[in-house]
């Protein structure tokens, strides 16, 4: 699924790095624990949160995460963001709850990572 999809389908506000809208995505993953996205996520992946701290954003860029949308309307700080310009790394803010951003791209298509036994 396109970067560009995900923000239709959300609602969602472009904060940075625009340009890079049209990349695919290929799985997305729903957290606030960050320790919970290093173990988990794989691939060309979007995470959803609403977690506002610079940890995110690093968190992000060690795991090749092309996208981050902040839900519940949630603001980065211009470090953040700055941080993620840096990296590529679309950052996007939604109105929409965690739990229904991640309902939405799911039924549309866009599946989280399977977990390993």
């Amino acid at each position: 699924m396109k970067i560009r999809e995900i923000k239709d389908l959300l609602g969602a506000e472009v904060l940075c790095c625009e340009q890079n809208l049209d990349r695919n995505a290929y799985s997305a993953c729903g957290c606030d624990l960050m320790s919970d996205v290093l173990a988990y996520v794989k691939d060309q992946a979007v995470l959803l949160t609403g977690l506002v701290n610079p940890q995110v954003v690093r968190t992000a860029e060690m795991m090749d995460m092309i996208c981050i949308v902040f839900v519940r309307s949630k603001s980065p700080t211009k470090e953040m963001l700055d941080l993620a310009e840096d990296n590529g790394i679309v950052v996007m803010r939604s109105d929409k709850r965690l739990y229904e951003a991640c309902g939405l791209l799911y039924s549309n298509g866009l599946v989280g990572n399977k977990v390993k036994d």
